[in-house]
């Protein structure tokens, strides 16, 4: 008998595919039919609802599940002693990336700064000031972690989460029930994640749109150069510093980029690192780091390695500088100064994920220090109107950021999967427990 056809297999896109046509979209949307971008950018507020109600469950679950299932008080003090001391070395990488790349182009000489503009947006971001050291450290620990939970606030999560973890390791098999529960809870979670991450390309889609309604790709002349120093500055930074830790760290390179692209293009699309957690802490999970680290060395780095938020305050403070320069016959701000300028940057940026507005209060309590007076808020001024655009970008870096801590974290301790990571995107990839949970309640 003839042999009988196989039916051609059905084509189906991913959701990183599906993200991509969102994102398309919504820029043909924005420019062609404005007024609509307005009426749909619900979905983007859905969207982002729904994944900030995953954040606190998941970072709870997965720390105390990952410490108390088998980690130790000596193993997590010395996996957080390593990840800050990464975190300090690349940001202040990112740092001097920043000063180097707007000495390089000077995109703010001969931009005059308007010292009577509009300051009425400026006013709502100086009602915030960064933190001091000691007052981040207070921070850290809440007084009520419901309060933190409601808040969103990732670091006084993570703080409650780690003691937490320890009371139920000292408690022996009393503690068995809760574990149990918490384990099953950030299975549960992740398969949440799974169900949300379906709205992605709506809610892409939706944000946009949006910017490109309101913001128009007209804005791209004005400032456009600040904006270029910007993007090319991160793509430096990611290439060449990025880059050569993934190679010391023998990080799967092409495996790593395909794990992050979704988490990457959700928080450039939405400008919201908390939006692409819950995939990204999922995709480094599957790559091969073991849960315990993932869920401690991420949400840690939402607060202490925002590498693309911190490259942004070395731009953006040296570009307000140099415009200060245009504007005012006499003033100059030497190479010494601008040092002196990023060293406050790195203790003044750590408090950045605290504050609302954050980038842009660090940015104006940095130049009210050591520009002339009015230059400061002028210069937020100057670039408030296309700091969106340019947030999208640094955001983006901040996940990738955070993703590859993760990845160096776990081979510093010699914890990272190499089986996995080589099987992962193939048939033969191992699956999560949250994979198999709906099968086996089946």
């Amino acid at each position: 008998m003839p042999a009988t056809a196989s039916p051609p297999r059905k084509t189906r896109f991913s959701l990183t595919t599906w993200i991509m046509i969102g994102l398309v979209a919504g820029i043909v949307m924005g420019a062609a039919a404005p007024e609509w971008a307005d009426r749909l950018y619900f979905f983007r507020d859905i969207f982002l609802n729904l994944i900030k109600s995953i954040i606190a469950p998941l970072v709870f679950s997965t720390i105390v599940a990952g410490i108390a299932g088998g980690g130790d008080a000596k193993a997590v003090g010395r996996m957080g002693i390593k990840a800050l001391v990464y975190f300090e070395v690349v940001t202040t990488a990112a740092l001097f990336v920043g000063l180097g790349v707007v000495n390089w182009i000077k995109p703010g000489i001969g931009v005059h700064v308007d010292l009577h503009a509009d300051f009425t947006a400026v006013d709502k971001v100086a009602q915030n000031h960064p933190k001091s050291l000691t007052e981040t450290l207070v921070h850290v620990f809440p007084s009520s972690v419901v309060d933190a939970m409601a808040h969103g606030d990732v670091l006084q999560i993570v703080a409650f989460s780690v003691v937490f973890a320890f009371a139920l390791s000292a408690i022996g098999k009393r503690g068995k029930p809760v574990l149990v529960f918490c384990e099953a809870l950030g299975q549960v979670m992740f398969k949440f994640t799974g169900y949300v991450m379906l709205l992605a390309p709506l809610g892409v889609g939706a944000a946009m749109a949006h910017t490109v309604a309101h913001q128009g790709l007209g804005v791209l002349k004005n400032l456009g150069m600040l904006i270029g120093s910007l993007y090319l500055a991160l793509a430096l930074f990611a290439v060449f510093v990025l880059g050569t830790v993934a190679v010391l760290a023998r990080v799967p390179i092409r495996k790593f980029v395909r794990a992050v692209r979704e988490p990457c293009t959700i928080a450039f699309v939405t400008t919201s690192s908390e939006s692409a957690l819950p995939k990204a802490m999922e995709q480094m999970e599957r790559l091969g780091v073991p849960r315990r680290i993932v869920g401690f060395v991420m949400p840690t780095g939402y607060s202490f390695n925002l590498d693309g938020t911190t490259l942004y305050l070395a731009l953006g403070s040296v570009f307000v500088a140099q415009a200060a320069e245009t504007t005012i016959p006499g003033f100059h701000m030497g190479i010494e100064a601008q040092i002196t300028m990023l060293l406050t940057l790195m203790v003044t940026s750590k408090g950045v994920a605290a504050v609302p507005r954050a980038s842009l209060v660090i940015l104006l309590a940095t130049l009210n220090t050591f520009l002339p007076n009015g230059i400061g808020p002028a210069g937020i001024a100057l670039i408030f109107g296309v700091d969106e655009l340019m947030d999208m970008a640094r955001t983006a870096t901040n996940v990738l950021g955070n993703c590859l801590a993760t990845v160096v974290v776990a081979r510093w301790e010699g914890q990272f999967d190499d089986a996995r990571a080589s099987a992962y995107g193939t048939a033969l990839e191992q699956p999560l427990a949250s994979d198999e949970l709906v099968h086996e309640a089946a």
